[in-house]
């Protein structure tokens, strides 16, 4: 399968748009329980009014609704935001920190969007698990039963994909669950990997 993946998808990233850390970071807290494409949709002009983290510390968590109103739970993320940026601009610089337990204090921070900071924007070696890659990886058996939660799929899958693939890992199986491994009907007929698949799919969602 890795291979597979190797194959088809040598160069792949995040389908976030973002011009900066601390945009990724904004992306991909917006990007909780709602679509990349929505995110997209907003992000350009919250970014035209908030460009980095002394922007968007100065604001009040209204006056982000303004422009992202239409992404899920709108009035905590926006709080979350200006929260996070204080903190950035107060204990950190200005500049969004890298380490996980630096990352993991800011307001509507959780390992999945630290994780994803640490592979997308350092370079390190971490592995972020949506709902994608939790119900892919169950479905094509590459994690036990036993991996029930997003944190142990997470530690499952590092014990067994190589390190030079764990940052890409998470874009292959995110990328294979949003457009071929879908929740509801999955496209077994189209996919490449049907002759492998053991599809696992009692249980595989959260």
């Amino acid at each position: 399968m890795l291979d597979h993946f190797r194959r088809e998808m040598p160069q792949v990233d995040t389908e976030l748009h973002f011009a900066s850390t601390f945009h990724l970071l904004v992306a991909v807290v917006l990007s909780a329980q709602c679509t990349d494409k929505r995110v997209n949709q907003v992000t350009p002009e919250l970014f035209r009014h908030y460009p980095d983290a002394k922007t968007m510390s100065l604001a009040e968590p209204e006056d982000l609704l303004e422009y992202m109103g239409s992404v899920s739970y709108p009035n905590a993320k926006a709080r979350h935001l200006v929260d996070a940026a204080r903190m950035i601009m107060e204990s950190y610089g200005g500049e969004v920190p890298s380490q996980m337990d630096e990352l993991l204090k800011l307001p509507g921070v959780g390992r999945k969007t630290a994780n994803v900071m640490q592979a997308v924007a350092f370079g390190q070696t971490a592995l972020a698990v949506d709902t994608h890659v939790y119900r892919v990886s169950h479905r094509l058996g590459l994690v036990g039963k036993s991996a029930n939660t997003p944190l142990k799929v997470e530690q499952e899958l590092m014990r067994h994909i190589p390190a030079e693939d764990v940052p890409r890992a998470h874009h292959w199986l995110l990328l294979h669950g949003r457009y071929v491994c879908t929740s509801r009907t999955p496209h077994c007929d189209s996919c490449q990997l049907e002759p492998l698949c053991p599809k696992l799919i009692s249980g595989s969602k959260l």
